[in-house]
């Protein structure tokens, strides 16, 4: 669905073509950016710019922050690891939002993400689950950073280990990520596309002609 803002001279604009204008900057267009967030989080869709936007709106706007949205930016942030979007966003918190608890939390969880402490993330996103079922498409987009990072670093990983990487998932969870990533199950182990696979080895040729040889060679006599 396209949102539309409404300019002071009665004409109507998309929301990406505004954000490409000064007008991204005004706060009469917060209500509209703040339920094309809403819409995000709802049909699994991502658009950092407008999130940026919205959270710009808060810094220049205290009075106008609305936590809930900033909690949903975040947590959007999050599901596109590992782009530093998490960290622009960051960058653009008012101290309210810094000292809210939920912040804190979601932002501890962006640094267990950089840590690659898939476990622990779990157990934590465990605790409080109604807070991140409301984004639409959460755990796999979790899961397919989990699964980048494996198939930067194994060649081959225990399955039941790999399981709980990807949140103690069951067997026909993992087995759709294999198909993805065309992975192999071979007994109680993953085989991931071997490293060799992946680099490609480079012949140099070296053409060294007499005549730039012949003063070396005099030198050494």
């Amino acid at each position: 669905m396209v949102h539309y803002v409404k300019m002071e001279d009665g004409k109507v604009m998309p929301i990406q073509e505004m954000l490409k204008s000064i007008e991204r900057y005004n706060p009469e267009h917060l209500k509209v950016i703040e339920a094309y967030v809403e819409e995000q989080a709802r049909d699994n869709q991502y658009d950092l710019e407008a999130n940026l936007a919205c959270l710009k709106l808060y810094q220049f706007n205290p009075h106008l922050l609305n936590l809930d949205i900033t909690y949903i930016i975040l947590m959007k942030a999050l599901t596109n690891f590992p782009h530093t979007d998490f960290v622009l966003c960051k960058c653009l918190l008012l101290p309210a939002q810094m000292n809210d608890e939920m912040v804190k939390e979601i932002i501890y969880l962006a640094d267990i993400l950089e840590k690659c402490d898939f476990s622990l993330f779990w157990s934590r996103v465990g605790k409080n689950p109604e807070n991140y079922q409301k984004i639409s498409g959460f755990y796999d987009s979790i899961r397919k950073f989990v699964c980048h990072v494996v198939g930067i670093t194994f060649q081959t990983i225990d399955r039941g280990y790999l399981m709980r990487l990807l949140g103690n998932v069951e067997d026909n969870v993992l087995r759709g990520w294999l198909k993805r990533y065309g992975w192999k199950e071979e007994g109680n182990f993953v085989t991931i596309a071997t490293q060799e696979d992946s680099i490609k080895t480079k012949h140099i040729t070296e053409k060294i002609d007499f005549e730039n040889l012949a003063p070396l060679m005099a030198n050494c006599l």
